[in-house]
């Protein structure tokens, strides 16, 4: 589907998590830079502060296996499908899609990319998208290399953007992404809900994290983030929207490390959590080599997951993409997960709706990937 198997072969995970590997936090590949030019948009030195690091272990050092039991008590409530849509937002709009490819807005720029969902005809005219800002070009895979080619001018590989008040990067990557995943709002305006309605700051855990986009939307409604990600270039790009959203003061914990390990440290500490975030790859590798499978270590992670949970817990939130399953799968998983500890297990898909040339013309949805999320009531 969150092409969302993001993370390439060699994207960091945890071990036991890039959207495949290079695609949602800790799973990115090296960029493929843009030819020197123009140059609109470029981003500022990233900032000097180092991302807090885990001590190093020996390479491929597995984390400690996890045996799973049967939980007492009854499953969670449950509402399916439930389907989650992203339509025009100030600074991203999916334009039209068809012929198996997607035309987007964001924020200046129109970009033109792969996506094998779209099954369609094409409603705007060939001359609509001949005129984009940037076209992907290459392996058509979603863990495939390619190049950015720029028909009107030479563009920087980074330009600054905005969603739900929250400044950051875009960025062209040699793996098609641009930084951000635009359906993740749906998540990240309910997160943002809670925050504000909690009365207190909330505790976030965001594992896989990526560019910290939603951790930064979170700090800045409130609430204390852990952001974790077994990529440095990620966690650097992160802090680099940390600067340009100007929220260096805001209480953001930037990790780098394996998100299995870290949560088992979690738990032996005794930490909680109010809401966590988790958007793992289907493969990837850790920092020191820890090879993250998803089918094979997702149980494990989500079990983990349920014991740094908070009493007062709002949330958990799962999203799988490029993934061969049915969002049954996840939705089973996490009410098993979740059995003795009450509240629903809601489950379905991120969907992303045409807007067309002015955001105003609701089109086709074109599905981008599985989630399945925990709430206590």
């Amino acid at each position: 589907m969150k092409e969302k198997d993001r993370r390439s072969k060699n994207a960091s995970v945890t071990a036991a998590k890039g959207r495949g590997a290079e695609a949602r936090g800790g799973r990115r590949e090296p960029l493929q830079r843009p030819a020197k030019g123009v140059g609109r948009g470029k981003g500022g030195p990233p900032p000097k502060a180092k991302p807090e690091k885990a001590p190093r272990l020996p390479a491929q050092e597995a984390a400690p296996a996890r045996v799973l039991t049967l939980r007492s008590g009854e499953k969670p409530a449950e509402t399916v499908p439930l389907i989650l849509e992203t339509a025009t937002a100030a600074g991203y709009r999916l334009i039209d899609s068809g012929n198996g490819e997607k035309l987007e807005q964001y924020g200046p720029y129109r970009i033109v990319r792969p996506e094998a969902q779209a099954l369609w005809p094409k409603t705007l005219s060939a001359a609509v998208w001949d005129e984009a800002d940037a076209i992907f070009t290459g392996d058509t895979d979603e863990d495939g290399m390619g190049r950015w080619r720029f028909p009107r001018e030479v563009l920087g590989e980074t330009w600054p953007m905005q969603l739900l008040d929250t400044d950051f990067l875009g960025r062209f990557t040699s793996f098609r992404h641009v930084g951000v995943f635009p359906e993740q709002l749906a998540h990240w305006s309910w997160m943002r809900d809670h925050i504000s309605a909690a009365g207190r700051p909330l505790k976030i855990l965001n594992l896989f994290g990526y560019t910290g986009v939603a951790s930064l939307i979170a700090a800045k409604a409130g609430a204390e983030i852990t952001h974790v990600d077994a990529s440095k270039k990620a966690i650097g790009w992160a802090r680099e929207n940390q600067a340009l959203a100007r929220a260096e003061k805001l209480p953001i914990r930037w990790i780098c490390d394996d998100a299995m390990k870290f949560i088992q440290r979690e738990e032996r500490r005794g930490s909680r959590y109010d809401i966590i975030l988790t958007d793992p790859p289907k493969f990837g590798r850790g920092p020191n080599g820890e090879v993250w499978q998803l089918f094979e270590h997702l149980p494990a992670m989500l079990d983990t997951c349920r014991e740094i949970l908070s009493p007062q817990a709002c949330g958990l939130v799962l999203t799988a993409y490029s993934i061969r399953a049915s969002f049954y799968s996840i939705h089973e998983l996490l009410r098993e997960t979740m059995r003795g500890r009450g509240g629903r297990v809601e489950s379905g898909e991120l969907i992303i709706r045409e807007g067309g040339l002015d955001g105003l013309s609701p089109g086709r949805a074109l599905s981008t990937s599985l989630f399945s999320r925990w709430v206590p009531k």
